[in-house]
């Protein structure tokens, strides 16, 4: 039996990696009801709030022991270990300013 894969992974992404897009003008909405005024007054916005202080993304290499240990620490924090990792930064880059 041939295991199905997921679209969204890897494998499922490379195996319709040939597939093109169907442009919205090909596409049938006829069958999706159109919003209702209520509807629209309860919807919110998805993600985060914009702020003039957002974080840039990076990409850092660190060893598994330490991102274990700074995890850990973290945890025992009750905070996300990303954000552990950025308060560690500040205060080591203020401390040598």
């Amino acid at each position: 039996m041939k295991k199905k894969h997921s679209g969204s992974s890897v494998r499922g992404r490379r195996a319709g990696g040939n597939a093109k897009p169907t442009p919205d003008s090909q596409i049938d909405f006829s069958d999706i009801p159109e919003s209702t005024p209520e509807e629209l007054r309860r919807a919110r916005r998805v993600g985060r709030p914009s702020s003039g202080m957002a974080k840039q993304l990076i990409a850092i290499r660190l060893s598994p022991r330490l991102l274990s240990q700074l995890r850990k620490m973290a945890a025992k924090r009750r905070k996300p270990y990303q954000t552990l990792i950025h308060e560690l930064l500040e205060k080591a880059a203020a401390h040598a300013a």
